[in-house]
């Protein structure tokens, strides 16, 4: 690696950087063929950190920096090699030693550098670099995920207004990319806050995305082997608990949000007020659209965790997720005064009930009834709710009855033995005025049920 530094360093930045990834191409295409995921040595790591980072090797030496220009030929360089090189398993072990964080002062270049290559893909629909962000997305702990959904955030969201039709165009192209995407969002916006309230135009596109196949959602699930415990610290296998939390808090926490707005001491004006008050409404209706999807979703699931040998094993909405998202809805509540929120609490008392119910019914929930009273004790009463943490109706036993014999409200399985006859009842007198009509065992008659 030393001969291969200092024909580099004689090289300019950019031909240096394709250079290295010549290099890597090579260096991991030969250990591929030994080790199905081989390592990254101490020297190509150096490689990369020192002519792709800009990361000087020596200690105290200032930092070399790219210009605008020489890092979007970058970006094009890598965003080029990555189309072009036709094995997955070598673009993704390329990606992640590009790209993996290794806690060292590199790792903010390196985030600053993804985000952007990520971009550029979204705008000009480069799918390897989508496929391969996703498959790095499955592959890092989540703190390094939401930096990466919040640079695409700023981009597409907030930086310039309609960019967002970019984004929306690569469901297409890409819905690993995007199922990943959805996890990544949910985790960086989790209405704990006003700020962390999503964009109506991103919480618009990911609802429009799921709407139209709501099997979005589970595509990372239905395409890895998996084990039945995961690993703590990275993303979920799929953005279940994180839109569950969106449609549970987000009538509570846009109630939070206007309240706080008529509380600063300046009250909107009546045009910013009518706007506001339509924007809410719209993503309202978003949020209802998501909640069904959502559920039709979770009732999918037992099917596809029966197929993977999981159902009972592995719990795609956690328990341990489930006590924390209660806790902000009883927090919230208390907040806004029961009195004031009467509708929203309710509301999102519903549909929390609602994504319980079906989550467990389908396998998604491992937990029992008594887990969920406990952990919903403290919530402000709710029928729905109360009919989901009693479970269904327990009809007494009949140990007295005779076999045989079912109450009223029961109907008899089919083939179940007929009881036995009742005792004849007397005769009455027959009444003369009445002519008698023999019984024919063989005649036929016509039946008409009573309408």
């Amino acid at each position: 690696m030393s001969d291969i530094r200092h024909s580099l360093l004689r090289r300019d930045a950019l031909s240096a950087a394709k250079e290295v990834l010549y290099h890597l191409d090579i260096y991991f295409s030969s250990q591929l063929q030994s080790a199905p995921l081989p390592l990254v040595d101490k020297g190509p790591a150096e490689l990369l950190e020192e002519f792709l980072f800009q990361v000087p090797k020596e200690r105290g030496a200032p930092p070399k920096r790219l210009n605008s220009l020489q890092e979007l030929q970058l970006l094009e360089i890598m965003c080029n090699y990555f189309q072009e090189q036709t094995k997955d398993s070598v673009r993704q072990i390329i990606f992640l030693s590009l790209f993996s964080p290794q806690g060292n002062k590199a790792d903010d270049s390196r985030m600053a550098l993804l985000g952007k290559l990520v971009s550029m893909a979204v705008a000009v629909c480069r799918v390897p670099v989508l496929e391969c962000a996703a498959f790095w997305l499955q592959r890092t702990p989540a703190v390094y995920c939401v930096r990466l959904a919040r640079a695409l955030v700023d981009d597409y969201c907030n930086l310039v207004p309609g960019s967002i039709q970019t984004l929306k165009q690569i469901f297409s192209a890409s819905p690993r990319f995007c199922c990943q995407f959805i996890t990544s969002v949910t985790a960086l916006y989790d209405l704990s806050s006003d700020d962390l309230i999503p964009p109506s135009d991103l919480l618009e596109l990911i609802v429009s995305w799921i709407f139209e196949d709501p099997r979005l959602i589970l595509i990372t699930f239905l395409n890895t082997p998996i084990a039945a415990n995961l690993p703590i610290g990275f993303l979920e296998l799929t953005p279940l608990t994180g839109l569950i939390r969106w449609c549970v808090k987000a009538p509570l926490a846009y109630k939070r949000k206007k309240k706080a707005s008529f509380s600063n001491g300046h009250p909107p004006s009546k045009i910013a007020k009518d706007s506001t008050s339509g924007e809410d409404r719209d993503c309202h209706q978003l949020y209802s659209k998501l909640h069904l999807s959502v559920l039709q979703v979770l009732m999918m699931l037992q099917g596809h965790l029966t197929e993977k040998n999981l159902y009972g094993r592995l719990g795609l909405v956690p328990f341990d997720h489930v006590v924390p998202l209660v806790e902000e809805i009883n927090r919230l509540s208390d907040e806004l005064n029961p009195l004031n929120a009467s509708k929203e609490i309710e509301l999102a008392l519903d549909r929390l009930a609602q994504a319980l119910q079906v989550a467990m019914a389908s396998g998604a929930l491992l937990c029992t009834r008594d887990d969920l009273r406990t952990v919903c004790s403290r919530l402000p009463h709710n029928n729905l709710l109360q009919l989901v943490i009693s479970g269904p109706v327990q009809q007494p036993s009949h140990g007295t009855l005779p076999p045989g014999f079912y109450p009223h409200i029961h109907t008899p399985p089919l083939g179940y033995p007929a009881h036995a006859a009742h005792p004849a009842l007397p005769a009455h007198p027959a009444l003369p005025a009445h002519p008698v009509q023999t019984f024919i065992p063989g005649m036929t008659f016509p039946y008409r049920p009573i309408r």
